[in-house]
């Protein structure tokens, strides 16, 4: 895409995150906080390139990991 200026690709990522209806990784969390949405934990893994991040699937990412198969987006 040719993008170079880091606020531009924050901008770009948060406006992904909202399509998708992810949260915002935050990387001072509080480990007291709820676990974040599987989602989320999925596209963080996937987001290195590579033969095997590209065949990951999300069902596999959530047995793999352990994680509670759940809604990815809360209920309003």
């Amino acid at each position: 895409m040719g993008i170079t200026d880091f606020d531009h690709m924050k901008e770009i990522s948060w406006h992904v995150r909202e399509l998708l209806g992810i949260e915002e990784p935050l990387w001072s969390r509080s480990t007291a906080l709820p676990y974040r949405d599987n989602l989320g934990l999925f596209l963080e893994h996937k987001a290195p390139t590579g033969a095997k991040a590209d065949a990951l699937t999300f069902s596999q990412f959530v047995q793999e990991t352990g994680l509670e198969p759940y809604a990815t987006i809360p209920p309003l």
